[in-house]
């Protein structure tokens, strides 16, 4: 006679009653060995017992049952013995699969105290009665918990978890901790200062504030290390410092039993600065672009951050189509000269609280972190559209008043123009889309340019296109001029018809009295060769 060889599963929910003289597992392993005797007379012997203490069944992570079924592939376990079906598992879906896995390798299922054939039809399906009336039991129980937590955070109750720092647990119940509570209020005021969650847990980390450390009812020591960037946002999100105990999977808010010990004014204020600081994706690196998430194209389609690298460096650039690139750190040098100039304007035809609160912002004084988060709270939104950036400014004084420095007011009235509206202003800026030459440089990629950059290009351009005409009249000999410049006849020709355009179109461009690319001016003036087709030219330049 064969030697069959059985394993013993026991399995228990929780932890309660486990401390007892004779608990529930000791219960199902004896009454398993004791059937495991009595068959006997068939060749079964007692292998060993496989133990998942406070493990729930509608979960295959169970050390004890991965070993014993790892055992079960090894040959070492020919028959599986428990006291009830659901101590196995309490899921139908989990139950086939392992009885699958039983057949793979020839092992039997008993259970003790539910009699059934599986090799039969009938039996299957008192199996799959008793499994489903074991998910229902498991369902229903979790229902009756959820119901528990619910009523009871309605009520203000603290449900138990990770104390938070600023509150000891004592019986059952948050008590307020004097000294951790200066140090969460600490922590709130500190990032009304610095703006930036990084930053603040930097400042933690060099002035010693870690996180609650606490004793479990096991006597282990638990937390007390330095506060993670992601446990700070969750600090300074957590309405429970405010007496609100909330229910995160419902989205309800109730009063809580315990004392607050940040005021409502603070916490808001808080919420303002993490609001207007945070960026569209997910972004969970830090991303310094001052647009992220506000710039669109003409077409509506918003710009996304995108990084390369090559040759060691990395290169930030809003993207929104495929091929259409903008260099971020162009357009937010641009974006940050024009909110300066805004601030230095002339406001006399804005409502006077927005201008008096903008008047007393001091830009200059800013570190760019701080420049960032003031002009993504000032930005609405900005559109990039034929070489021109839209941008629309708040008029809520209210949103600003964290930027407000008491001692300080911009005394400048320079003239800017800009269009005022019911609730925003919109600026509207001149930015030139520039191709670079170099295409192992340019990888499709675009540059800006602001008028006073392009301006400068204009005025190199007219430079070179005098002392090539200059050259061109010594020399008389097209071959040998280009030859001497080491550079190609269409790039020449460009350079050379700009310089025979008419005086009063150059002194216009000079000026700044009109605007056009290097790019576009090049292209039309190549087209020209006659006065009527500069002055055509001159035309199509003053429409744009």
């Amino acid at each position: 006679m064969s030697v069959i060889k059985c394993a013993v599963y026991v399995r228990k929910s929780t932890e309660h009653g486990l401390d007892q003289e004779f608990n529930s597992l000791q219960n199902q392993e004896e009454s398993c060995k004791a059937y495991i005797a009595s068959q006997s007379f068939n060749g079964w012997q007692y292998y060993k017992t496989y133990s998942d203490a406070a493990t729930s069944g509608g979960t295959m992570e169970r050390p004890a049952l991965k070993q014993m079924l790892d055992d079960m592939a090894h040959g070492l376990v020919n028959t599986v013995v428990v006291y009830k079906v659901d101590r196995l598992s309490r899921s139908i879906l989990d139950f086939h699969n392992m009885m699958r896995y039983f057949e793979k390798y020839g092992a039997n299922f008993v259970s003790i105290t539910q009699s059934f054939d599986t090799s039969t039809s009938m039996g299957k399906l008192t199996l799959n009665m008793l499994l489903s009336f074991a998910q229902f039991e498991r369902e229903v129980s979790s229902e009756r918990v959820r119901d528990k937590i619910r009523a009871s955070k309605a009520k203000g109750l603290w449900m138990g978890g990770s104390p938070r720092l600023g509150y000891d647990v004592i019986n059952k119940k948050l008590v307020v901790n004097s000294t951790e509570a200066e140090q969460v209020r600490h922590l709130f005021e500190k990032y009304l200062e610095l703006q930036s969650v990084g930053d603040l847990t930097d400042y933690a980390i060099q002035n010693g504030l870690y996180a609650k450390q606490w004793t479990t009812a096991k006597g282990k020591i638990m937390g007390g290390r330095p506060i993670a960037k992601m446990s700070m946002h969750r600090i300074l999100r957590d309405k429970i410092y405010i007496g609100i105990i909330e229910n995160k999977k419902e989205g309800t808010f109730a009063k809580g039993e315990h004392e607050p010990i940040v005021s409502p004014e603070l916490f808001e204020r808080v919420q303002v600065a993490l609001a207007n600081n945070s960026n569209n994706k997910s972004t969970s690196m830090r991303v310094p672009n001052i647009l992220t998430g506000k710039l669109f194209n003409y077409k509506g389609t918003k710009f996304f951050n995108q990084m390369t690298s090559g040759k060691g460096k990395k290169k930030m650039h809003y993207y929104a189509t495929k091929g259409f690139y903008l260099p971020a750190p162009q357009i937010d040098n641009i974006v940050i000269k024009t909110v300066t100039d805004f601030l230095n304007s002339n406001m006399s035809a804005l409502p006077i609280d927005i201008s008096s609160t903008l008047k007393r912002i001091n830009i200059t004084e800013m570190s760019y972190a701080q420049k960032r988060t003031f002009i993504r709270c000032l930005i609405e939104k900005a559109v990039y559209s034929q070489e021109q950036l839209i941008y629309t400014i708040t008029t809520d004084a209210q949103k600003l008043q964290l930027f407000v420095s008491d001692n300080y007011v911009n005394q400048n009235t320079q003239q800017m123009e800009y269009i005022t509206g019911d609730n925003c202003i919109t600026i509207t800026e001149k930015a030139f889309l520039r191709k670079y030459v170099n295409t192992v440089y340019d990888h499709g990629k675009n540059g800006v340019l602001s008028i006073t950059d392009n301006h400068h290009l204009i005025v190199k351009a007219f430079a070179t296109a005098w002392r090539y005409k200059e050259l061109y009249e010594q020399d008389g000999n097209v071959d040998e001029t280009i030859a001497k410049l080491h550079t190609s006849p269409r790039l020449f020709y460009k350079y050379l018809a700009l310089s025979y355009l008419s005086p009063t179109i150059t002194n216009r461009l000079l000026s700044g009295k009109h605007q056009i690319s290097v790019r576009e001016l090049l292209e039309k003036a190549s087209k020209s060769y006659d006065f009527n087709d500069q002055l055509t030219l001159f035309l199509n330049i003053s429409r744009n």
